[in-house]
């Protein structure tokens, strides 16, 4: 193909006599190389499409705040501050009456469903959350219709209704009891969150729901040796465990491991990118994209942006995101030559010898 060219040039020079080069055989060499090349793309069916970027979308994928995931520090404050004095008695515990000088009105009961106990001569009476000086106040006067000046006292011979219940990631869901009010880190143990279910469950963050209120906490930070997390839970009060395992980003293109990588609460584009094992020697590192499908949004960025110590550049990573690396230019043409067949290599050679 060269010594081709050669002779076009020469005989360009001897006829125009004025040492002026002929660009009439390099527009054919152009135009044949961009025709074998479209044909390339067009018989490969592996080629990328990097769709482009979506104006002011770096707004999207601004990091949050900490507390708008976590429970700031009064709300920590509120839960603990919150204690129980006089235990009540609930559906389900098993409680003893006892009537001085009456054994036919003493013994023990169950406390039904209703909130009812159910007692010889006076029937129905209702105990639900009740001290027990209220339930054996409330039983005296139900009997004092009957007889004259009865002394009654309650014990609790089983706190069935103490109880906190679980749910979300962990080995034993459902009601834990307890006799005395248990912390946090007892009832997740109680629960088998340690260890994991599974060894690639990660843990961030729990719920603690009491009531109409909310309290976040970062499981991190709680085994970290911060106590002030350690609550005191009460009475149906729920603990939620989030499953950290369910929430992946994806790593696609040019990288050393692409695939789907499990999103942590302090992961970060960097974080996700290192897991992928980093752009390949292929990779085109200037116009990496960032994609948000259920926002519609795709912010074309630069690695070496990204590395500069500026805050305003942090990114943050949330379930479904997808970080796709390009190839660049050069070994694009080379993954066209690669994958052409035979056939298509010798018909490329043939075009361009043919000039």
């Amino acid at each position: 193909m060269i010594s081709g060219l050669r002779d076009s040039m020469r005989r360009s020079d001897h006829t125009a006599g004025l040492g002026r080069l002929d660009m009439k055989p390099f527009r054919e060499v152009a135009r044949s190389a961009t025709l074998a090349l479209s044909v390339g793309l067009a018989g490969c069916g592996s080629w990328e499409s990097v769709p482009d970027a979506t104006p002011g979308a770096r707004q999207a994928f601004s990091a949050p705040q900490k507390a708008e995931t976590m429970s700031p520090a009064e709300v920590i404050r509120a839960f603990q501050e919150e204690t129980v004095t006089d235990y009540r008695v609930g559906d389900g515990d098993q409680i003893h009456i006892d009537v001085v000088g009456r054994a036919e009105l003493s013994g023990p009961q169950v406390v039904g469903p209703d909130g009812y106990v159910t007692l010889p001569v006076v029937g129905n009476i209702s105990v639900r959350n009740l001290t027990r000086e209220q339930a054996a106040h409330a039983i005296s006067r139900a009997l004092s219709k009957y007889y004259r000046d009865p002394f009654t006292t309650v014990r609790v011979l089983q706190y069935a209704s103490n109880r906190v219940t679980v749910l979300g990631r962990v080995e034993h869901p459902g009601p834990v009891p307890f006799d005395t009010p248990p912390t946090l880190l007892e009832i997740l143990s109680k629960a088998g969150v340690f260890p994991l279910i599974r060894p690639e469950q990660v843990l961030t963050s729990c719920a603690v729901i009491r009531r109409d209120r909310i309290l976040w906490v970062d499981i991190g930070k709680l085994l970290g040796g911060d106590l002030q997390l350690n609550v005191q839970l009460h009475r149906n009060d729920v603990v939620y465990i989030p499953d950290a395992s369910d929430r992946q980003v994806f790593v696609l293109g040019a990288v050393n491991k692409p695939g789907a990588i499990r999103l942590t609460s302090r992961m970060s584009f960097v974080d996700a990118l290192g897991q992928a094992g980093g752009p390949t020697p292929d990779a085109h590192q200037g116009e990496i994209h960032l994609i948000r499908p259920q926002k519609g949004v795709n912010l074309q960025i630069a690695l070496s942006d990204i590395m500069r110590p500026d805050p305003s550049l942090s990114l943050a990573l949330e379930h479904g995101d997808i970080i796709y690396v390009p190839m660049n230019t050069a070994s694009k043409i080379g993954f066209i030559l690669q994958r052409a067949n035979p056939f298509m290599q010798a018909w490329m050679l043939r075009q361009i010898g043919t000039m």
